[in-house]
């Protein structure tokens, strides 16, 4: 497990648009005790070596949950790293491959993490921008090994990124203005405190209702949800968190906006001690940037296309702007998803980092 976790800082020593994982993460993602997600999912690490020297690493996963929701029998490949040697690839990969059709898989795709709060899907344009503590970060060559083993497309996320404007776009600001005198809504302010004892499970419902239809989804369990909420509360700024209600007080929509902290990571190289804790706390709390990460927004099924988003925004943009946020850039969305990548318009958005799910018949 050392070897595995730390591989990847020296395939990509160096390079400045990588940005590590936390070792205390890694490790964790194998450790029932930490990771609640393993109550429904198996999981196994291989690292791959020549004369001694590791050169690669791969992770399989069958999450049984997402495999009954999705009728499927899948095995996923995860937190695949590799130097430039196509039997390198070839070895982890059959390596997941004979491991899940041991287990009775019959495809294999990837990559994948267990749930959408992992890193998913493979960089394939874009090699020259900065990575994110969210996403993957690769060099080309993954997707040429990958078409050279015959794997296809399965499925493609894009990110978008777009400059802040300094006042809210009139089409947000009439739109949001009609959703909210139309549907009775209203944004809510919610400390730390209220969304660690209650309000963050009513978040977490959320997500499963308004992610249910996105590709490989698996609703979290209330364990799940308590653990994610010890991972992620203590980096959220409360200001840049969105929580609408309806006039029953019902929770309709929620968006999660983090300052970028990739700086810190890289300078802590994934370690706590001796003195990552202070570069990740100045990056954190302290030197704040002029880039923000939008995690994800999530509007409840039934409310979705009718000016939620708007709101979001009109909320939001004023925020950034305080805060001295420029630029702002979205998670992984589904290239198909034409409500989602449609709404970021009035924002002159770019399209950046192309990401791909791969599969393959075994």
């Amino acid at each position: 497990m050392d070897d595995f976790v730390k591989f990847p800082k020296s395939l990509y020593a160096g390079i400045s648009q990588y940005v590590p994982d936390m070792d205390s993460d890694i490790r964790d993602t194998f450790r029932p005790s930490r990771n609640k997600s393993l109550k429904f999912t198996d999981i196994q690490a291989f690292v791959a070596y020549r004369n001694g020297e590791t050169v690669g690493r791969i992770a399989g996963i069958i999450n049984h949950k997402a495999n009954n929701i999705w009728n499927k029998t899948s095995v996923r490949f995860s937190l695949l790293e590799f130097i430039d040697d196509i039997k390198v690839s070839k070895a982890l990969l059959k390596a997941v491959e004979d491991w899940g059709k041991e287990r009775g898989m019959t495809s294999l795709q990837g990559p994948m993490g267990i749930t959408d709060f992992d890193k998913e899907g493979m960089l394939i344009e874009d090699f020259d921008l900065d990575g994110s503590f969210m996403e993957y970060w690769n060099p080309p060559y993954y997707r040429k090994h990958l078409e050279k083993l015959r794997f296809r497309k399965e499925a493609d996320w894009l990110q978008i990124q777009f400059q802040v404007p300094e006042t809210v776009p009139a089409r947000y600001a009439r739109v949001a203005q009609l959703a909210t005198e139309m549907f009775d809504l209203k944004i809510v302010k919610k400390s730390k405190k209220e969304v660690h004892n209650g309000y963050g499970q009513k978040i977490f419902n959320l997500l499963n209702q308004a992610y249910a239809p996105l590709f490989g989804f698996s609703p979290f369990s209330d364990e799940q949800a308590k653990v994610f909420l010890r991972k992620f509360l203590p980096l959220l700024n409360m200001k840049m968190v969105t929580l609408i209600e309806n006039g029953k007080g019902e929770l309709v929509c929620a968006a999660i906006t983090v300052n970028d902290f990739s700086e810190g990571l890289k300078k802590s190289n994934g370690k706590v001690f001796p003195k990552g804790w202070y570069h990740l706390l100045k990056a954190i709390k302290w030197k704040k940037g002029d880039k923000a990460e939008l995690m994800l927004i999530a509007v409840r099924p039934d409310m979705q296309g009718l000016g939620i988003n708007a709101l979001v925004f009109a909320h939001l943009i004023p925020v950034y702007n305080k805060m001295g946020i420029k630029w702002c850039e979205t998670g992984p969305q589904l290239e198909n998803n034409v409500k989602e990548l449609s709404q970021w318009k009035p924002m002159n958005p770019s399209v950046v980092k192309r990401r791909r799910c791969w599969e393959k018949k075994i």
